[in-house]
C-alpha cells in the first residue's frame, strides 16, 4: 500500500501527498468534465451555471462528509486541531452525498432552476467518484474488510492485506502520526495473539476494491439511463437508489470500527434504510407530476449562447415559450398536445 504518494521538498519540511486527497481530487477533475460536457449537451445550460454550482456542491460535499465523520466518532476529536487533522481520520461517503445535494438544491432554487435536470447530469459521477476515491482508500488501507477465511482464493488474500508502515519519524510540515495501515492497528488491537510475528494485517475482503467495481456498475447504469430517460429526475433516483441498495450490504462485510453502530446497524445501513423510501416516494410524486403539468421548464437565463441561438424563433415567428428538450416518450403516450411527448 501507498497511503503517501509522494513529497514535495519546502524549506519547512517535506509536503506529503495524499494517495486518498490524490485520488479524491482526480474524481473531482472527470466528474467536472463529464457534468460541463453533458450539461451543455442534453440541458443546454450555460458554463457558468454548471461551474458555479459544481464548485458549490463540491466544496459542501467534502465539508458534510467530514462533519458526518466527525459525528459518528465524537470520541476520537478533543481540541480544535482534531477537527482540521485529517490524519485522525477522513469523511463518509454518504455525508457528502447528502451535503452536495443541500447545496445542490439551494444553489438552484437561488437561481430559479429545476433541480432534477441538473441532478441528473451529476449522478453518474457518484459511480466514478466511488470508483476513484475507493482506490485511495485502498492505497491508504483504510475502509477494509472482515478478515477472510482460511480457504481464501490467493489473490484476494494479496489484496486485502496491508503492510505496517511507519511515517511518525519523518519530517513533515506539520508533522507526523502516521505509524501503521487502519487495517494493521484495528487488528493489532482485536486479535493480538493472530498478529504475534506478523508486520501486516491478517488478511480482509478488499471491501475498497469491491466498492470501486460497484462504482463502475453505478457510473454504467446511471450513464445508460441518462442516455434513455424517460422523465427528468429519473437517473438521480435510479443511482440514489442502486447506491443506497449496494452500501446496506457491503456493510456487512467491512470491519473498520468508524462507521458507528446504531441498533445493530451501521451509520451508513441507516441512513439507507431512510433513504430508499424517500426516493421511491419522489420517483411517484415526480411521475405524477410530470403526467400532469410536463417537466419543469429550464428558464432562458440559464441556457447557453449556443443553445438560445440554436433555439431562438425565426424572424416572424412569436416566440410564447422556450421549448423544453423532449424527454423520451412513452410507449402509451397519447394526445396531440404539445407536451404530449413528455407525460407519461
Amino acid at each position: 500500500m501507498h497511503p503517501i504518494l509522494f513529497e514535495i521538498p519546502t524549506p519547512w519540511g517535506a509536503l506529503p501527498i495524499y494517495s486518498y486527497g490524490m485520488m479524491l481530487g482526480f474524481s473531482l477533475i472527470v466528474a467536472w468534465y463529464f457534468v460541463m460536457h453533458h450539461g451543455h449537451k442534453l440541458e443546454g445550460l450555460h458554463p457558468d451555471i454548471m461551474a458555479h454550482s459544481f464548485i458549490i456542491t463540491a466544496v459542501c460535499a467534502i465539508a458534510a462528509s467530514r462533519v458526518l465523520y466527525i459525528l459518528t466518532n465524537l470520541d476520537s476529536y478533543h481540541t480544535l486541531g482534531d477537527l482540521i487533522s485529517f490524519q485522525k481520520g477522513g469523511l463518509v461517503a454518504y455525508g457528502g452525498f447528502i451535503g452536495g445535494f443541500l447545496a445542490c438544491w439551494g444553489y438552484c432554487r437561488a437561481k430559479g432552476i429545476p433541480l432534477l435536470p441538473w441532478a441528473d447530469i451529476i449522478a453518474p459521477t457518484l459511480g466514478t467518484g466511488l470508483l476513484f476515491t475507493r482506490m485511495g482508500c485502498w492505497l491508504y488501507g483504510c475502509d477494509f474488510g472482515a478478515p477472510l477465511h482460511e480457504d481464501a482464493p490467493a489473490f484476494l488474500t494479496h489484496l486485502g492485506t496491508f503492510p505496517h508502515w511507519d511515517y511518525s519519524s519523518a519530517h513533515y510540515i506539520w508533522g507526523s502520526t502516521l505509524n501503521g495501515s487502519p487495517a494493521y492497528n484495528h487488528h493489532m488491537t482485536e486479535y493480538p495473539a493472530r498478529m504475534v510475528g506478523l508486520d501486516h494485517s491478517l488478511p480482509v475482503h478488499p471491501t475498497q476494491l469491491y466498492e470501486s467495481l460497484a462504482g463502475l456498475v453505478i457510473f454504467a447504469i446511471g450513464y445508460f439511463t441518462l442516455r434513455h430517460r424517460q422523465f427528468k429526475g429519473q437517473v438521480f433516483f435510479v443511482s440514489a437508489i442502486v447506491y443506497s441498495l449496494w452500501r446496506f450490504g457491503i456493510e456487512f462485510v467491512r470491519d473498520d470500527p468508524e462507521r458507528g453502530e446504531y441498533f445493530g446497524f451501521s451509520t451508513s445501513q441507516l441512513i439507507s434504510l431512510a433513504i430508499v423510501p424517500l426516493v421511491v416516494l419522489a420517483w411517484i410524486q415526480t411521475r405524477r407530476q410530470v403526467a400532469l403539468h410536463g417537466e419543469a421548464p429550464i428558464p432562458d437565463s440559464a441556457r447557453s449562447d449556443e443553445w438560445l441561438a440554436e433555439h431562438r424563433p425565426k424572424k416572424g415567428e412569436t416566440k410564447t415559450e422556450t421549448p423544453e428538450p423532449a424527454a423520451k416518450p412513452s410507449a402509451t403516450a397519447k394526445g396531440p398536445g404539445p407536451k404530449s411527448g413528455k407525460k407519461k
